[in-house]
């Protein structure tokens, strides 16, 4: 459609507004009082002239994947800038980069990508309908990262919109924003409109394999055993871990299910003498692993194989359900009663309610410094660990209640961990966004954040980094046009509404 404004009115809202997480939705009173969709880049100066004549604040969406959903709900009135129509991919085969609107998706990005190459690729997130945007400013993990590190890493330009609606590229924005959105999230600067990022060249033939053990199978020994081997093996190989709890067929009683869900970027032939040497434990053999290009194995990691390729165009966020999630990172070994306690807390939630997802670090990550990029999580981390817990929620009632059993759930789990994980910051993952670290005081007129307040959780995100980012903020953004409940907040903000 042509439209560019939704209001509550229009019956296109409400499918608008779908994002990933139902939750936030139930949290904050504010729904967007209009959600703006742009088809062009200068179309978006209405928007921050709308929003300072309004005094009504701006969210951005590229995909509408935000953890806390904070472009569908919060405590102020506010607007969505939604960038679903800003999604055009250019590739520059011959010098292997490609500029990349932030309203595309990570599924339009590669799907793109197979078009022109076999052998082209991008390093980013396996969740296909994830918006450019949000994922690449705030680091972009996937499943080539020990490889070719994350998306952030690989951005080697971009345009952005700041505050007087100037569009900036990096020569105009200078280093210190350049910096700041490869990491830092893009929000809190302005709006990325665009980013230009260096392609990887992969083999024409991968390999994939998804094992499951469960703990009549060995799994928490293999999952043990996993942890002192997963930053190490070869750099090509990555190998990540899925954890469930579900009653056992055999038994009765609840299992846990650890599935090893691995890219090699090489043939089966390289993979299963690597296997057994770095890894025998797992008895990987032939019939377990598929070789695939590497756009099939992008459907693969997805869950859409056999599918047509098409199917990375569709934009949907997956599910509309509640769901929580936190994450911390881990840099010694859990000991086996610490796993036992963990598994005992994944029996506690429905079966397959909750999920673990184990992602390793090293190999090219630790190449980088902790200050190189916003992205601090570099070497001294073996994995990191994504908790999710998932319902459908009881409607009536108690719909209140069985939403907090689960948050409640999530928070003790989160408690009883922090034995095994990082410390002095307890440190977290940008893009796995939660905002029980600690929120901006975002109450209406109040365009003040406390740096102190901030500092809770923009340590646990970004480490000593979080100073420069409020640095760089108070640079590009000192009045805080730009903001939403884990925005950086610049050093003492003055009103930009009481001019």
């Amino acid at each position: 459609t042509s439209h560019l404004i939704y209001t509550p009115n229009n019956s296109s809202y409400a499918t608008l507004i779908q994002i990933e997480n139902q939750r936030p939705a139930a949290t904050f009173p504010e729904k967007p009082l209009l959600i703006f969709t742009p088809f062009y880049e200068h179309q978006i100066r209405l928007a921050i002239h709308c929003s300072k004549k309004l005094g009504v604040e701006i969210r951005l969406r590229s995909g509408g994947h935000d953890y806390e959903g904070l472009s569908s709900a919060s405590e102020v009135t506010f607007m969505v800038v939604d960038l679903r129509n800003l999604r055009a991919v250019k590739i520059a085969s011959n010098e292997k980069t490609a500029w990349v609107q932030a309203g595309a998706t990570l599924g339009q990005l590669y799907h793109t990508l197979a078009q022109k190459s076999r052998t082209l690729a991008f390093t980013a997130g396996v969740c296909p309908t994830v918006g450019v945007g949000g994922h690449i400013s705030g680091g972009g993990y996937g499943m080539m990262s020990r490889k070719h590190s994350l998306a952030a890493d690989n951005i080697v330009d971009a345009r952005v919109m700041n505050s007087d609606g100037q569009i900036l590229n990096r020569r105009s924005m200078g280093e210190d924003l350049f910096w700041a959105i490869r990491g830092g999230g893009g929000t809190s600067f302005g709006i990325v409109l665009a980013f230009k990022v260096n392609l990887v060249t992969v083999p024409e033939t991968l390999t994939v394999f998804n094992v499951t053990r469960t703990s009549e199978q060995n799994a928490t020994q293999l999952v043990h055993r996993w942890q002192y081997i997963a930053d190490k093996v070869d750099e090509n190989l990555l190998l990540r871990l899925f954890l469930r709890s579900v009653t056992s067929p055999v038994t009765g009683n609840r299992t846990v299910i650890a599935s090893f869900t691995t890219l090699y970027l090489g043939g089966v032939q390289d993979l299963l003498p690597l296997m057994k040497q770095q890894f025998p434990e797992l008895g990987l053999v032939e019939k377990d692993c598929t070789e695939m290009s590497w756009i099939e194995s992008v459907l693969f990691f997805a869950g859409l194989q056999n599918k047509p390729l098409d199917v990375l165009l569709e934009t949907a966020p997956p599910s509309r359900q509640y769901f929580k999630g936190k994450s911390d990172y881990v840099q010694e070994p859990i000991p086996l009663d610490g796993l036992q306690g963990i598994w005992r807390f994944m029996h506690e939630e429905d079966e397959m309610g909750s999920r673990l997802e184990l992602s390793p670090y090293g190999g090219v990550l630790n190449s980088f410094s902790e200050s190189e990029t916003p992205f601090p999580h570099r070497s001294g981390n073996i994995f990191i660990i994504e908790y999710g817990v998932y319902w459908h929620s009881s409607k009536g009632n108690n719909e209140e209640q069985g939403d907090q059993k689960h948050i409640k759930w999530m928070r003790r789990l989160y408690s009883y961990m922090a034995t095994y994980v990082s410390k002095n910051p307890r440190a977290a993952y940008i893009n796995y966004r939660d905002l029980d670290l600690g929120m901006n005081n975002n109450s209406a007129g109040n365009t003040t954040t406390c740096y102190e307040q901030a500092r809770v959780w923009g340590m646990k995100y970004f480490k000593n980094n979080f100073q420069r980012l409020v640095r760089v903020k108070t640079k590009v953004d000192p009045t805080n046009f730009f903001r939403n409940e884990q925005s950086i907040p610049p050093y003492a903000a003055i009103s930009v509404y009481s001019s």
